[in-house]
């Protein structure tokens, strides 16, 4: 009964913070249930990340979902990490929830995408500005990557990353990659976002559950940011409908937060998407870096990512931003729109 009346009292105890809004509240509390009843479940592999914040699931977490109150602590060094400053009149600056910002994002667009049909033997072409900075010296590179993507991914592509160009062969027969680079496939992605996350969970015999989003876990949800994350980073122009859906799921994951006060490569303060994994060890973060949005329209202005090169002595760690130049539908690769 001590146990009991312990936890009572620390209910009862005023810490002085604001309630906990209900989303996290029941993370908290699947979280916990999830250790209560399955202590047998393996441990992730470790994956090297940068510092993240992570709620710290003690004897007293059950008394602390039940006071409203959860304890973070930082892991790492704590580079890379922007504390929340206070509210300001600036909509940079300002608080604000991740579904905010994500299905404004979706609006956005919605209201502003171009519908394109191309033809299956045409290609994507893409141009994308990269300004790489090395993080110990503040050296700075600016890299212009012009990719061409066959369209049914029939033709062999131009693509280009960090100024280094070559020609990519078709996915052989039977093979398959994420995220999906030609037209046909994903056309067939669903564009309502609850649909596209269960689409994303790899399914392997009779028994696979998941017919709703309650029944996935912690490393589910990993995996399905994971394809999310890669869907919207590496596929610049999809079929009408795909970016919202992907936006408006990518607001559904737990774990994915908001970070107000972040420059995009050309220098504009915006609030950015990033990513809290529950299932990493101590010392990582999540996949997928940092989508910056317009504070006010939502519209998505870039990414930040971090890049590394080397290792030991000569290991360099770069800040990476980057954004869609332009775009365009053309007949051959190599062709310039």
């Amino acid at each position: 009964m001590r146990d009991i009346d312990e936890l009572r009292e620390l209910r009862d105890y005023d810490a002085g913070a604001p309630p906990l809004d209900d989303r996290t509240r029941q993370r908290a509390r699947a979280r916990l249930f999830a250790a209560m009843t399955a202590p047998d479940r393996p441990a992730p592999a470790p994956r090297s990340r940068r510092p993240v914040l992570r709620i710290v699931l003690t004897g007293a977490v059950a008394a602390a979902v039940a006071a409203g109150v959860l304890v973070a602590v930082q892991e790492g060094d704590g580079k890379g990490l922007s504390a929340t400053p206070p509210d300001t009149s600036s909509p940079a600056l300002r608080n604000v929830s991740v579904r905010t910002v994500l299905n404004g994002a979706a609006a956005y667009e919605r209201k502003h995408e171009q519908a394109v049909s191309p033809r299956g033997d045409q290609f994507i072409y893409t141009k994308e500005i990269i300004k790489e900075t090395e993080q110990k010296t503040g050296a700075t590179k600016s890299y212009v990557d012009e990719n061409w993507r066959s369209v049914d991914d029939s033709q062999r592509s131009w693509v280009m990353e960090i100024g280094h160009g070559w020609w990519a062969p078709p996915v052989g027969k039977n093979e398959s990659i994420w995220p999906p680079q030609d037209w046909g496939t994903l056309k067939k992605l669903p564009t309502d976002p609850e649909k596209l996350i269960l689409s994303l969970l790899h399914k392997t015999g009779p028994d696979d559950r998941n017919d709703s989003l309650a029944e996935i876990s912690d490393q589910e949800w990993w995996e399905i940011h994971f394809g999310l994350t890669g869907l919207l980073k590496l596929v610049p122009v999809m079929p009408e409908g795909l970016r919202p859906a992907a936006y408006e799921a990518l607001g559904m994951v737990p774990g994915v937060k908001a970070v107000p006060n972040q420059k995009d490569a050309k220098g504009r303060t915006g609030v950015a998407i990033t990513y809290d994994d529950p299932t990493v060890p101590d010392g990582g973060a999540g996949f997928g870096g940092y989508f910056i949005f317009d504070p006010e329209t939502y519209r998505f202005l870039g990414f930040r990512d971090e890049r590394t090169s080397g290792d030991g002595a000569k290991k360099k760690t770069y800040t990476q931003l980057s954004y869609l130049d332009s775009w365009a539908v053309v007949d051959k690769a190599k062709q310039q729109p």
